[in-house]
């Protein structure tokens, strides 16, 4: 197995409305194939997908799925980046169950639940600079 993540998909109860809040915070959808809405990342994408579905081609029900047992990291380029980005979140219908602010390893964070029940963090991580295009790297390496 290669060491990369090629697909996140979240499971979703209204399709549309998820989408409509990740377009709010700047995300374009791609084209693909019906029932499946997907945003192209750097070297990833994210696709939502009916939590009912994908409890169904998980072969477990849906009640076992949940959400918030992890979070999606969105990494800036500058700490006041994060606060931005949390208030844009927040305007989108977002909860945020954490304002930015310093954390003790010298970064700046915040986390948000989309209204579709995940969990973001946006962080500053000055120890990883981000790329020219975007992409993040551990340690910046």
């Amino acid at each position: 197995m290669e060491q990369r993540i090629s697909l996140i998909t979240l499971g979703v109860r209204d399709m549309e409305a998820s989408a409509q809040f990740y377009e709010s915070l700047g995300w374009k959808r791609v084209e693909s194939e019906e029932g499946i809405i997907a945003f192209d990342l750097i070297s990833q994408t994210i696709g939502l997908y009916p939590l009912e579905k994908l409890a169904e081609d998980m072969n477990l029900p849906v009640e076992d799925l949940g959400t918030g047992a992890m979070t999606l990291s969105h990494n800036v380029r500058a700490a006041e980046d994060v606060t931005a980005l949390m208030e844009r979140a927040r305007a989108a219908g977002a909860s945020v169950l954490r304002e930015a602010g310093a954390v003790f390893w010298g970064g700046t964070i915040g986390y948000f639940r989309a209204p579709d029940g995940h969990i973001w963090e946006v962080a500053h991580n000055p120890y990883s600079p981000l790329a020219e295009n975007g992409a993040f790297r551990w340690a910046g390496y």
